[in-house]
């Protein structure tokens, strides 16, 4: 039988009495890279060794579906309807957040054990893009990364500057901002999940803390882009010099580099 990830070795990870399996590749400084939905689609894995190559340790858990079965209409089906009664993802809260997010930091904490370092980084796409928002609750998180965070689901106004963070818990991230972390994020202009709305609402309450990546979507751009394009780093990634989603990439792999190797302060 085929490994579901080839490249990867697959471990699992268990957290008050729930355990996951997790995909691993690389040396260096740890990566924990959160999937989209419905699962660890091919796509998913083809950045995890994007990251992996450039010198990091990637951890991949598989927070739901099946990791490597490749992308379908009826997956995706599956998978919202999965979110949808799931009460470990919170899809339509909008502040309060997910709970799985305390197994993530646990396994943030265990990679950093294990690795050391100047701290973890943490990659939320689609789903799990506001994660590593709640993740930064946790010191060990050292550079988080917001890929066209789509949860709360942005159905009424209130959903689509949500944050899905409490109060409390948004205080904490700013006051990891304010003191020296700085929160990186990306996004397509004709976005409908990840509205701008949201990316406002984080430059808003981040400031200059907030690095904002807008790749423009709009109907005739330069690029040819899809107007309904929405995940930069992977379904929709161009890798190809000058493309602004490889360039979106580029500055990733930079802020990575800059947060997790780079010793000049």
């Amino acid at each position: 039988m085929n490994a579901p990830l080839p490249g990867f070795t697959e471990t699992a990870f268990e957290h008050e009495g729930v355990t996951k399996r997790v995909f691993r590749r690389g040396t260096g400084p740890g990566v924990v890279i959160m999937h989209e939905l419905p699962g660890l689609i091919p796509a998913d894995a083809a950045l995890g060794l994007r990251v992996a190559d450039a010198g990091y340790t990637v951890f991949m858990p598989s927070l739901m579906g099946t990791p490597g079965r490749p992308e379908s209409l009826l997956y995706q089906l599956e998978g919202v309807a999965r979110l949808c009664v799931s009460r470990e993802f919170n899809g339509l809260a909008t502040r309060r957040r997910s709970p799985i997010t305390d197994w993530l930091r646990a396994l943030c904490r265990s990679v950093h054990a294990e690795l050391g370092g100047r701290g973890v980084g943490a990659i939320g796409l689609c789903l799990t893009g506001n994660f590593a928002l709640a993740l930064m609750i946790d010191p060990v998180i050292a550079a988080p990364v917001l890929g066209e965070p789509a949860i709360p689901v942005p159905f009424t106004c209130a959903q689509r500057g949500a944050l899905q963070l409490s109060d409390a818990e948004l205080g904490a991230v700013k006051e990891r901002v304010a003191a020296g972390t700085p929160v990186l994020g990306l996004r397509f202009t004709g976005d409908r999940m990840c509205p701008r709305e949201r990316f406002d609402r984080l430059s808003a309450e981040l400031g200059d803390g907030f690095e904002r990546i807008d790749i423009d979507s709009s109907a005739g751009n330069v690029h040819g882009i899809p107007t309904s394009a929405h995940s930069v780093l992977t379904r929709d990634l161009v890798d190809r010099e000058g493309h602004p989603t490889r360039e979106a990439l580029d500055r990733v792999l930079a802020f990575l580099h800059e947060r997790l190797v780079d010793s000049r302060d």
